[in-house]
């Protein structure tokens, strides 16, 4: 939600895993998948698949995560049905890379931390933070 102001103008869905968030956008498509980690197997089909219907119906040109598993999961969807891939990784990752964002990273179109400590010549890169 922190970089939402970047998109406007534009035609934006989201998705997440706190419906507390429909609110805040209230004029745009908003999906909620459940949460999921590496550790709950069924729970990340369910969301992997919830996730391919939402990325079936919205074609997105281009999918930009912030982290966690069902980030992850939406920009390896996303990259499958041809669109561009933006990696965000969170805020809350000081000290090192979110392992989403580790495994995920490489196979983002754009690969970034808010953390310029983190940034890697190969990736991630360092433009600015949101805090």
């Amino acid at each position: 939600m922190r970089i939402r102001h970047a998109f406007e103008g534009c035609d934006v869905s989201y998705v997440t895993v706190h419906d507390s968030y429909r609110a805040q956008v209230p004029d745009h498509n908003f999906y909620v998948v459940n949460d999921a980690n590496r550790w709950s197997k069924i729970a990340l089909m369910k969301t992997a698949a919830r996730l391919s219907s939402v990325v079936w119906k919205e074609r997105p040109d281009i999918v930009v995560s912030t982290g966690a598993a069902p980030g992850y999961l939406a920009l390896r969807l996303g990259r499958l049905l041809g669109a561009r891939t933006v990696w965000l990784d969170s805020i809350a990752n000081v000290e090192q890379l979110s392992m989403s964002g580790a495994w995920v990273g490489h196979s983002a179109d754009l690969w970034l931390t808010q953390w310029p400590h983190l940034a890697r010549p190969e990736g991630p890169h360092y433009a600015g933070s949101v805090l």
